[in-house]
């Protein structure tokens, strides 16, 4: 039986729907971003939308029916995860979009056109500030990493600061702070230094092996070696949002770091290399296999990459690399960076293509 009350029903759990949605954007923007621009953006949706609903009088709020809603009791298995803090606003992104189209095509059976179009407009307006807010909570993070560039002094040809602003120069997405032999004071004062540089240009900075120091400085997170803290105690220290990434040499381990809920597996050695010469090199075949096993976790191949083995890399399904030596003892770091990252962005394109055929 068609219930007489359904329109205004609808109109309800729409208005509660956007304002909700709205809410969780707004926290995400003031509390994670810390944007106050943003923020005050969502507030301003959130206090336009309410006032739009009063128009309709208390109708809408007098239909609620909660325990008379099928639909409070169906959930799906995308409503019960969150795999990171992005898909939260993505979803939260979705509910405003898809409850201001809602409340459009009410007000239009209405006959409020005027009303209407002021949803439509909203919904539109939110699309942008929605996408702003995604765009910033997946900035830095390993899904969207080409080159990390692991930072250590002893290996530098010229000055470690000047290192660092060719690899940002160049274009790389991370710097990984990787000094073994600095006292804690010293390696804290190195990480807070890289900070002071990269956060600005958007690059993130981890920290290896210390989840204490990544911690003390509030770096974007930490690399964790084999004989290192377990993902799960480090993310107690670190905190929830931080980068938790992890180094595997073989297949077994590489799936243990993705059960523990690491952000990303350095895998390898891919070649020789000075960094780890005790390292038995893996090759092409472990980053095939973990790729094919793992498509969807992010990736760092890492050990003895460089301008002479990327398209080695590239061909076995790498798309992401680590690199000290080829870019902290080159001449001209920048170069090294930029062109890895080129030839790594072409095959990302290249597989995109590819799928859509």
């Amino acid at each position: 039986m068609m219930r007489h009350d359904g329109d205004a029903r609808i109109l309800d759990a729409n208005g509660n729907r956007v304002r909700e949605g709205l809410r969780v954007l707004d926290d995400l923007a003031r509390f994670v971003l810390d944007d106050a621009a943003l923020a005050a953006e969502f507030k301003d949706l959130r206090h336009a939308v309410t006032a739009r609903l009063e128009r309709f009088g208390t109708a809408p709020i007098a239909a609620r029916d909660v325990e008379g809603d099928l639909g409070t009791g169906t959930t799906t298995q995308g409503e019960t995860t969150r795999p990171a803090i992005a898909t939260v606003a993505e979803a939260a992104g979705g509910r405003v979009a898809e409850g201001l189209r809602a409340l459009e095509e009410m007000s239009k059976l209405a006959g409020q056109t005027d009303e209407a179009a002021a949803f439509e407009a909203t919904r539109y307006r939110a699309y942008g500030v929605v996408a702003r807010v995604v765009a910033g909570l997946r900035r830095g993070r390993p899904a969207g990493w080409r080159v990390q560039v692991l930072l250590t002094e002893a290996v530098c040809r010229r000055p470690w600061r000047d290192v660092l602003d060719a690899a940002i120069a160049g274009g790389a997405d991370a710097i990984q702070v990787r000094e073994k032999t600095l006292d804690d004071r010293a390696l804290i004062d190195r990480v807070r230094a890289v900070i002071d540089v990269a956060r600005p240009a958007g690059v993130a900075v981890v920290v290896n092996d210390r989840v204490d120091v990544a911690a003390a400085t509030g770096a974007d997170g930490v690399h964790l070696g084999q004989d290192d803290f377990p993902v799960e105690d480090a993310r107690v220290v670190v905190g929830d949002l931080a980068i938790v990434g992890g180094s595997a040499h073989d297949l077994d381990e590489a799936t243990r770091l993705v059960a523990a809920g690491c952000d990303y597996c350095g895998i390898g050695r891919f070649a020789e290399s000075r960094t780890k010469p005790d390292v038995v090199s893996r090759g092409a075949d472990f980053v095939t296999e973990f790729t094919s096993n793992h498509p969807g976790m992010p990736h760092l191949v890492i050990g003895g990459v460089g301008p002479d083995t990327i398209d080695a890399v590239i061909a076995a399904g790498g798309r992401a690399v680590a690199v000290c030596d080829a870019v902290c003892a080159a001449d001209a770091p920048e170069e090294v960076v930029s062109g890895l990252r080129l030839r790594l962005e072409a095959a990302s394109i290249a597989d995109h293509a590819a799928a859509d055929v």
